[in-house]
């Protein structure tokens, strides 16, 4: 069961919703970010990071195939 995240492809998730809906820590997503892992981020100057809906669908869907 997939949790309700923003439904516009254009959307910009929170790490807290990517983590929520993987039910992955925050320390394991910037493990594979540091890896070259996780979905594409958009660091903000705040140093907040955000994932467009669409790179977070298109990750998901290239995980898949390679399960």
């Amino acid at each position: 069961m997939t949790t309700a995240l923003p439904r516009s492809r254009d959307d910009k998730l929170t790490l807290a919703e990517i983590c929520k809906d993987l039910k992955i820590s925050r320390s394991t997503f910037y493990d594979w970010r540091a890896k070259g892992r996780a979905p594409r981020c958009i660091k903000l100057p705040n140093g907040d990071l955000r994932i467009r809906r669409s790179d977070y669908e298109h990750w998901l869907d290239d995980r898949e195939d390679c399960a």
